[in-house]
């Protein structure tokens, strides 16, 4: 009995809840897009019914594929290039996630994250391309990078924060401005700098990978686990910032302050917290949480940096806020919800190369999630509305003779002194 009730408890908790949501919003998300790629493969002459039948197969677990065999059958087994690359691809995703999560925690919505990422780049590399390694250790050049991104990203997060703290703009709108000027700044900043990969005459949009300098992120033994992928332990320290988020926001005074401008601006200031300096540092820490995914990303040294940025803003910016949604702003939740976004990714490159169909189907599917997560609370509240009506159906209906000055009066003196502890 005392199982049962522990059970019943669990499932009660609003964390519960919104774990079962976004579970749901995820499967309905995944059934929609396998239905779309059926509608697609039926309409399109070049896509085979075969193709069909691997495309719905690999949205589902197009990540345990191994291949393909002579007769064009998927192969399923432990991948360990696919499984590798799709906990690369989760890094900067995860920052992102963290970064929009951490601002949705304080009542802002950081729609900045690419513009932070990207100054996050810009730092990052500068950093690590121009300290000579054969001075200074290999190592100590990437601290340098990661802090140097990080800073860079975190001061450019304080632009729309101080905005809206001392002026009252609007976030979205400053955050919209300033991801375009990095795009161009960043753009300035590199074309005709000597970071451009003149080495390569087909690649001269393209700037150093961090390797050219020696500088790269340590494998720590993923390597062995996941042989022939790009990961390495990138994915570590993101999950460690992440669980170091989690109790910043969760046990500690400087979380609950951020958390309680988040709820009540004013409410916040009455109680004597500075609700100006929360709002800047809140924006600061979201956008070094950004450009610690793009220091992360880059200095793995196996990736190279499209410099000519400003034709578009950088995709995980933006992933970032789905992120975010799908784990309802929690850091431990977006760990997975980062890896699982990456998934979909690495299943898109998929099955472009298996089926005739192209790798955008995985944003289709991705939408669909998004879309279904924003309907997370109408689906916790049909999840326990049955419960809350049985609960209230048993309880006795009050009479008109009951009197209710008394519970009135407890109320009152129970709220005066919630107000005094206050």
């Amino acid at each position: 009995m005392k199982g049962k009730n522990t059970l019943l408890d669990i499932y009660k908790k609003e964390g519960t809840r919104k774990l079962l949501a976004s579970l749901i919003s995820i499967i309905m998300g995944l059934i929609v897009g396998a239905i779309v790629v059926v509608i697609v493969g039926v309409n399109e002459e070049n896509i085979l019914p075969k193709d069909i039948s691997k495309g719905v197969k690999m949205i589902f677990a197009g990540i345990l594929t191994k291949g393909q065999d002579a007769q064009g059958d998927l192969v399923w087994g432990f991948n360990s290039q696919n499984l590798g690359n799709m906990l690369f691809r989760a890094v900067p995703i995860i920052m992102t996630g963290l970064s929009v999560a951490v601002a949705f925690k304080t009542g802002l919505f950081n729609i900045g994250a690419p513009g932070q990422f990207l100054m996050g780049t810009l730092g990052t590399l500068v950093i690590a391309l121009s300290v000579p390694t054969d001075t200074v250790p290999a190592w100590i050049v990437w601290i340098l990078a990661f802090l140097g991104g990080v800073l860079a990203g975190a001061l450019w997060g304080c632009i729309p924060g101080l905005l809206k703290a001392f002026l009252n703009i609007n976030e979205v709108l400053a955050c919209i401005m300033t991801n375009w000027i990095s795009a161009y700044l960043v753009s300035w900043a590199f074309d005709g700098s000597a970071f451009r990969n003149l080495t390569e005459g087909t690649k001269t949009a393209y700037i150093y990978k961090t390797s050219h300098n020696g500088v790269s992120t340590p494998k720590m033994l993923l390597d062995k686990i996941f042989p022939d992928s790009q990961v390495n332990g990138g994915i570590i320290i993101a999950i460690v910032i992440a669980v170091l988020i989690y109790i910043l926001m969760n046990k500690t005074t400087l979380g609950y302050q951020l958390k309680a401008c988040g709820s009540n601006r004013h409410a916040a200031r009455y109680a004597g917290i500075n609700d100006k300096r929360n709002i800047v540092l809140s924006m600061a820490i979201a956008g070094g949480l950004a450009a610690a995914g793009a220091s992360l990303y880059w200095l793995s040294g196996n990736t190279e940096f499209y410099w000519n940025t400003y034709q578009s803003l950088p995709s995980e910016g933006f992933d970032g806020i789905s992120v975010a949604l799908l784990a309802t702003n929690n850091p431990i939740g977006v760990i997975f919800t980062g890896i699982f976004m990456a998934m979909l990714k690495v299943i898109g490159n998929q099955l472009s190369g298996y089926t005739a169909y192209n790798e955008y189907i995985a944003d289709v599917i991705v939408s669909f999630i998004v879309y279904f997560s924003a309907f997370a609370l109408l689906i916790r509240s049909l999840l326990f509305r049955s419960k809350s009506k049985k609960k209230e159906a048993a309880q006795p209906a009050a009479g008109p003779e009951q009197p209710t000055l008394p519970e009135t009066a407890d109320s009152a003196e129970e709220t005066t002194k919630g107000g005094e502890d206050a």
